[in-house]
């Protein structure tokens, strides 16, 4: 597909390597150039008076949203999550799948590859079944089960090579096993959902784990003679973190401590969200659980228990740099170019010379003004 020229002017484009004050040049879905505001503009030129323009926003956890949910295995109702989440400047997203029976799961990921073959998705997440009961979370607990090195095999065959990221409880038997097995494969191993002691979750890291899966949320909580996960995941460098930025999942002042003691280069904004997303307060479902959302927050009906978010990603970077004090390139960064690094994603996240044109318009709020996607408008 041909596109006309663009040149947007007087931005403030955030770049993987700092802030660059100016124009920038959009040539056939990609990025040209980034230019002083004086050189020659081209094709349609719009001028943005100062504006953040940011890259396309990267979500690689997330179920489903506008009233659709990836484990649905409907590709019709995850093209419209996808299309959703992409006007509303989330441009990439790995679907996200949580536990079911080993014969669903392989329908689900099967349905999910066929969106990763024609570029709509980035890749599938697997956030079950190999988790902890005593943490499922709003996982269904009947449908856990222990590490099988054969049934990721089976994951692996149905999604053509685009299984990125696997959730582990390291404490399991098998553990350690399947995360050496996901890391061979160059399927990227996260830690969540876990009960497991800080010295388990070393080993887990040192398997090959790179990834923590939601922080503090479903996780054996830290203490100060008891570390656990949350200190282990947060002391090794070679971990990306990642936290739910919805204010319900994460108390601020937890999410504070966390960019204090990572940084933002090591924090993976992420949503977590529903199908509910978009569609306001209600009875859902999550799998095969009843959640309810009231005033956005939603919960397992039976259990009360945090069932996802219902935000879109933009939100996590509003509330990182309004309830957080991080500021905006390194908000931002933490749900584009971190995220994007975490899973191997290397054409999105990043708005650099050559490559794809997903832009983002922020109005001065912080809120999404335009949306560019592979070099359009979407918005």
């Amino acid at each position: 597909m041909v596109h006309d020229p663009v040149t947007l002017t007087d931005a403030r484009v955030v770049t993987p390597d700092g802030v660059h004050r100016g124009r920038i040049r959009i040539e056939n879905g990609r990025i040209a150039a980034l230019e002083p505001d004086s050189s020659p503009a081209t094709g349609e030129v719009r001028d943005l008076g100062g504006a953040w323009v940011v890259p396309g926003l990267v979500d690689v956890h997330v179920h489903g949203g506008a009233g659709h949910a990836f484990p649905d295995a409907d590709p019709e109702g995850a093209l419209a999550t996808i299309r959703f989440n992409r006007a509303r400047g989330v441009t990439a997203m790995v679907g996200g799948l949580v536990a079911a029976t080993p014969e669903d799961t392989v329908r689900q990921v099967s349905a999910l590859a066929e969106l990763c073959d024609t570029g709509e998705l980035a890749g599938i997440y697997l956030e079950g079944p190999f988790i902890a009961r005593s943490r499922c979370g709003a996982h269904d607990p009947d449908l856990l089960r222990d590490p099988d090195t054969s049934e990721f095999d089976a994951w692996l065959k149905a999604g053509r090579g685009h299984v990125r990221m696997i959730t582990v409880a390291p404490e399991l038997p098998g553990a350690l096993d399947l995360i050496r097995a996901a890391a061979s494969s160059g399927v990227v191993a996260a830690v969540g959902h876990t009960d497991a002691s800080y010295e388990t979750t070393l080993a887990a890291v040192d398997a090959g784990a790179t990834v923590a899966t939601h922080l503090y949320n479903a996780m054996r909580p830290l203490g100060h003679r008891d570390p656990g996960p949350i200190a282990a995941l947060l002391g090794d460098e070679r971990v990306t973190v990642e936290l739910i930025m919805d204010n319900v999942h994460v108390h601020p002042g937890a999410a504070r401590l966390v960019f204090a003691a990572v940084g933002a280069g090591r924090v993976s904004l992420v949503t977590d969200a529903m199908s509910a997303t978009g569609l306001g307060d209600g009875e859902y479902t999550l799998g095969d659980l009843r959640v309810r959302v009231s005033s956005g927050e939603a919960r397992l009906v039976e259990t009360g228990a945090i069932a996802s978010s219902t935000i879109v990603l933009p939100q996590a970077v509003r509330n990182a740099v309004e309830g957080l004090g991080v500021d905006v390139p390194a908000a931002v960064r933490s749900a584009s170019s971190v995220p994007a690094a975490s899973l191997g994603l290397t054409d999105a996240g990043r708005i650099e010379v050559g490559g794809t044109a997903d832009l983002v318009v922020l109005s001065d709020d912080l809120t999404v003004a335009d949306v560019m996607y592979q070099g359009s408008w979407v918005t």
